[in-house]
């Protein structure tokens, strides 16, 4: 049965790539054959996932630029990029490079904020810089000049017999349009939209009411999908091309309908066990996270229907879940993109 109001028009999936410490290969491997499975089962989009100084893709855009060479049609995302481990020039180069190798398959999903565990990592990361670095929504503006195609440099012209350009080079036609900013407070969702990038609704959002109660005495005020939808609501309100702005819902969904019953089994301790967070927000940044849905393609076709967020889009991209094994991401892509999908109106690409 379509969702209200249409049939989901785009899926794609998101994953952090896991990998053995000791033995990173296989996992890197298992990565790319998990993209070019997602190809040929019809999804729109595959996206990568950062994890710095942990047994996850700590650069996606190498792993964008492999697997662009592996297939043809699906595009390359990230979600999302954390500027402020970035510098905007560079990655505005590496991204038009790999978009271009890609035949214009890019989809850079970019946030800000000071980096996780700052603490631990800014005398490696900005050894003489860090206490000036500005972490802000500037940053990602600057990445969206330099995709544009905007001046970055003073100089243009020839040097002796060298040609300089004071855009960045190769510039890639259209990939600023793809530009994406994962949000998940009501401030950022609008701000995404006020400069007309792309908005990626995740499976995180900030509970900004009042201060928690030790009981609520109503828990709906703690409804992810209300505050979610809310966000999307504000994101097109501001965006220039209004309810055509394209804003994509990430949540964690595990169809179960060709697992095993071992599959089964671990997939129900995996929710299980992260379903206590979802109750209210959580630590200094009060965040929210929805709930994981696990079950048919049917039942999570039911209750997806059914959620605030995700009656606001018509794309998605679904979120694999942390630490399973190769077999069990090709069993929860194939019913997504079989079962699910499907039964969300949504039809396989050529």
């Amino acid at each position: 049965m379509p969702v209200a109001g249409g049939p989901l028009l785009r899926m794609g999936f998101l994953t952090i790539g896991s990998f053995d410490l000791d033995d990173p290969g296989p996992g890197h491997e298992s990565l790319l054959e998990e993209i070019v499975l997602g190809e040929r089962l019809g999804f729109d989009s595959a996206w990568l996932r950062h994890r710095h100084f942990q047994p996850g893709v700590s650069s996606p855009i190498a792993i964008m630029a492999a697997a662009s060479q592996r297939t043809s049609r699906i595009h390359l995302g990230t979600a999302v990029t954390p500027l402020g481990w970035e510098n905007p020039l560079r990655l505005a180069e590496d991204l038009a490079t790999v978009d271009l190798l890609s035949g214009g398959r890019v989809e850079p999903g970019v946030s800000v904020s000071t980096p996780m565990r700052w603490d631990d990592v800014k005398d490696a990361l900005y050894p003489d810089t860090a206490d000036a670095e500005d972490f802000g929504y500037e940053r990602v503006l600057r990445l969206q000049r330099f995709l544009r195609g905007d001046p970055a440099s003073r100089f243009s012209g020839t040097q002796g017999i060298e040609v300089f350009t004071d855009a960045v080079t190769p510039h890639a036609a259209g990939l600023s349009d793809r530009l994406w900013y994962g949000g998940a407070s009501l401030r950022s969702a609008a701000w995404a939209g006020e400069h007309g990038l792309n908005l990626l609704a995740s499976s995180v959002v900030r509970y900004e009411g009042a201060e928690t109660p030790d009981d609520p005495a109503d828990p709906a005020e703690y409804d992810f999908a209300r505050i979610q939808a809310a966000q999307l609501q504000a994101f097109r309100a501001a965006h220039p091309a209004g309810a055509e702005a394209r804003a994509s819902q990430g949540l964690v969904v595990i169809p179960t309908d060709s697992a095993t019953p071992a599959q089964r089994e671990k997939y129900a301790a995996y929710v299980a066990a992260r379903t206590p967070r979802t109750a209210r927000p959580q630590g200094p940044g009060r965040l929210l996270f929805a709930p994981d849905l696990l079950g048919s393609a049917e039942e999570i076709a039911e209750q997806l229907q059914a959620h605030a967020g995700y009656r606001e889009v018509r794309e998605v991209v679904f979120a694999l879940p942390f630490g399973f094994e190769h077999d069990d991401y090709v069993q929860i892509l194939t019913d997504t993109a079989t079962r699910l999908g499907p039964a969300l109106g949504w039809s396989p690409s050529a």
